[in-house]
């Protein structure tokens, strides 16, 4: 139970800060939508908080290794408390605008950011204490972020319906409060302060320097083949997930005449089935090829998806597509990470994690502005088959770049 305890604790964080996290992607959207009935503000808005969010990620990797992961999770944690409070108080004021909810997103990413890289930096140490393969570690962790998403989806549709979406996000300052204090008394200080190190690449003057942490992590990402392509691959089907979730399903679920119930529905039915894909995962992950896993899944996961919208299918047929969805996506987080994890030195993790993990959402703040810009140009169903097509494209990568080939490959000295 002692070693188990942190991996149950940082557990726990990860399911109430994922689920109040997919309450506001569900419910800041909507507000906008409802409010202006504009694709393309809705869209300036998720790229309001997903901009500050990446740029936040990628920089907050040195503070991390320095300071330690769980200080800056607890820190940004419980300063998302306050900052996402103002948008129930706003909306109770009825103050609440499009100008106001601009800066306010911008903060949540900035805070968002360090806070999520430092909980995935987390995961090696953890799995160290709890004697766990990292690929179990990784499924399990796969397979709460995706409870949490179903949780806040499920929940999101009816809170929304219910209270508004202005008021709805008391809950996800709840469950950041909530989060800060589980990570504060459930996982103890992990590692200290990575001492010095030489590198022939690393200059004397740089070794104790934050830009020069920054850039060592920078050398090692750019030099290793398998993260380059992961980084390549995960950006461009980031874009076109923010594009599909931010706009392009809450607009085809509005002109549908369905409300905000049924987008939660939708989204939870995905996420809902993406557990059942994770936990296969984390329980005979470290016994999957994973490359052949990874590329069958992400087939299914992307685009199915965007293709039955726009057949404008029996919502029958569009659940099934999502489960089927849903559950081969189970399967990639707990393969990436692993694969990630594996490559990367011990006393890099923070800063490597945090960049590899920012240069793949770097695309996600524009993919609102896509899907908005694509809807008002060329219409739903035609932007619906465009970025289907291009999630296709995207996910033969690994067929056709031989870089892919060391997934199955660990790096023997990545613990060094």
């Amino acid at each position: 139970m002692r070693r188990g305890g942190p991996f149950l604790a940082l557990a726990a964080a990860e399911t109430l800060s994922l689920s109040g996290t997919r309450l506001s992607t569900i419910a800041i959207p909507w507000l906008v939508l409802s409010t202006t009935g504009s694709p393309v503000l809705t869209g300036l808005t998720a790229m309001m908080e997903m901009l500050p969010y990446v740029a936040a990620k990628a920089l907050s990797g040195p503070l991390i290794d320095r300071v330690g992961p769980r200080r800056i999770a607890i820190v940004c944690d419980i300063a998302s408390v306050a900052v996402v409070m103002l948008v129930p108080m706003l909306d109770w004021l009825g103050l609440l605008t499009t100008p106001l909810l601009l800066p306010i997103v911008f903060v949540m990413g900035v805070l968002r950011g360090p806070s999520d890289a430092a909980k995935q930096a987390m995961v090696p140490d953890i799995a160290a204490l709890a004697a766990m393969p990292l690929e179990r570690v990784t499924g399990v962790v796969g397979a709460i972020e995706r409870l949490a998403s179903t949780a806040g989806a499920a929940g999101a549709g009816a809170l929304i319906g219910l209270i508004g979406p202005g008021q709805a996000l008391v809950v996800n300052a709840i469950t950041f409060a909530a989060a800060a204090l589980i990570v504060g008394v459930g996982i103890p200080r992990l590692r200290s302060m990575p001492e010095p190190r030489s590198t022939p690449e690393a200059q004397p003057d740089e070794i104790s320097s934050y830009l020069g942490d920054l850039r060592e992590g920078w050398r090692f990402l750019r030099g290793d083949t398998v993260l380059v392509s992961i980084v390549v691959m995960v950006a461009i089907t980031n874009l076109l997930d923010q594009a599909y979730g931010a706009v392009l399903l809450p607009v085809w679920t509005q002109s549908s005449g369905h409300g905000p119930e049924l987008l939660g529905t939708m989204f939870a039915t995905f996420t809902g089935a993406s557990i059942v894909g994770a936990a296969i995962a984390a329980a005979i992950g470290e016994r999957m090829p994973r490359l052949m896993v990874f590329t069958v899944a992400f087939l299914l996961t992307g685009f199915p998806r965007f293709f039955i919208l726009a057949l404008d299918a029996p919502l029958a047929l569009i659940f099934l597509t999502l489960a089927i969805a849903g559950f081969a996506s189970g399967f990639l987080n707990p393969i990436l990470s692993a694969v990630i994890f594996e490559r990367i030195p011990k006393p890099l993790t923070g800063r490597v994690t945090a960049m590899n993990a920012a240069l793949c959402f770097a695309l996600i703040p524009f993919g609102g502005l896509v899907g908005g810009a694509l809807i008002s140009t060329i219409g739903l169903a035609t932007a619906l088959s465009l970025t289907g097509l291009a999630y296709l494209a995207a996910t033969l990568f690994p067929l056709a770049l031989k870089s892919f080939r060391g997934f199955d490959k660990a790096v023997a000295d990545a613990g060094a």
